[in-house]
């Protein structure tokens, strides 16, 4: 098999409405890829998505846990995910995998706990690369997605999407089983 990786320059948003061309374009590729995740805390890129897909597959957006920006904050509107649900898009609001309570203690305690430097290590791909993980363990941990099917993930880091991949995901008391099959674009730094 033969695929073709695009690389970006630098992350960023700027390259949002491209990514979201070369998701389409490798969803059009197979019939097999049911369930497309992407990380949009205002739920922006999402919407761009879910116009782009237009119902050829089952999109979940996930967004920051409450809490993320300020105490019981929530990052995406009401009104944001009222707009998605029309689409058929759902939207889950939960811990990331790879902080939760282990980063409240590092924050407090000091120290590194595992998931930091499984999150780090992703990084050395791109900091998408470690969020379309991320957001995998989550969604599967809470049922939305199957641990035993390939899916598309697309993260980035701050505003917009950057990066997608193509992966088997994993629950989190198996985070080592998931498996990424194919990176349709990713930044250079």
């Amino acid at each position: 098999m033969e695929k073709s990786i695009t690389y970006f320059e630098k992350e960023g948003e700027n390259y949002t409405d491209e990514l979201i061309s070369l998701v389409k374009q490798r969803l059009d590729e197979s019939d097999e890829i049911r369930y497309i995740l992407i990380a949009s805390a205002s739920g922006a890129s999402a919407l761009k998505l879910a116009d782009a897909i237009e119902g050829d597959a089952q999109i979940i957006n996930v967004s920051h846990h409450a809490g993320f920006s300020g105490p019981n904050e929530v990052d995406i509107s009401d009104e944001m995910i009222d707009k998605l649900e029309e689409k058929g898009v759902d939207t889950f609001i939960g811990s990331h995998a790879f902080s939760g309570v282990g980063r409240g203690i590092t924050n407090k305690l000091g120290g590194i706990n595992p998931p930091d430097i499984i999150a780090d290590t992703l990084r050395m791909f791109s900091h998408g690369v470690k969020v379309a993980c991320e957001i995998s363990i989550m969604a599967a941990d809470a049922g939305l997605i199957p641990v035993d099917e390939e899916i598309i993930a697309i993260g980035g880091r701050a505003h917009g999407v950057d990066t997608a991949v193509v992966l088997t995901p994993a629950n989190m008391t198996n985070v080592f089983d998931l498996n990424i099959h194919e990176i349709i674009a990713m930044p250079r730094q």
